[in-house]
């Protein structure tokens, strides 16, 4: 899945702002968050706009070495997928129940589930 860059530094920065500095953490609020120009910030906080792209380039950067080697992210998006598998499964089995399913095949079912749970919980 391809995440838009907005929408990933967002995340990325929801995980590690508390390693920022405070001018990074409001330089990357302020322009992916509260969508403020490059210009609007600069002005905002009496710096440069080249000073403020910068930092904000510079933070990316950061955001995505955390990420490198921490993992959280990517950690809480594999977490994210397997709960929609194991709902997926839990609605599966719902429907085999509510069509009068053999018990193999309920068995079936609930086994598969059972690895999902395996997958999340070991990852």
């Amino acid at each position: 899945m391809v995440i838009e860059k907005k929408v990933e530094i967002s995340m990325l920065y929801d995980f590690y702002s508390q390693l920022l500095t405070e001018k990074q953490r409001d330089m990357i609020d302020l322009y992916y968050n509260q969508d403020l120009s490059l210009g609007e910030i600069a002005e905002d906080l009496h710096v440069s706009r080249q000073a403020v792209y910068d930092t904000i380039k510079r933070t990316e950067k950061i955001l995505y070495d955390y990420e490198k080697k921490l993992k959280l992210f990517h950690l809480f998006h594999s977490k994210m997928i397997n709960i929609e598998k194991i709902q997926e499964k839990v609605f599966a089995l719902e429907n085999k129940i509510n069509e009068g399913a053999s018990i193999e095949e309920l068995k079936k079912e609930i086994n598969a589930m059972k690895l999902v749970f395996d997958e999340l919980l070991n990852n």
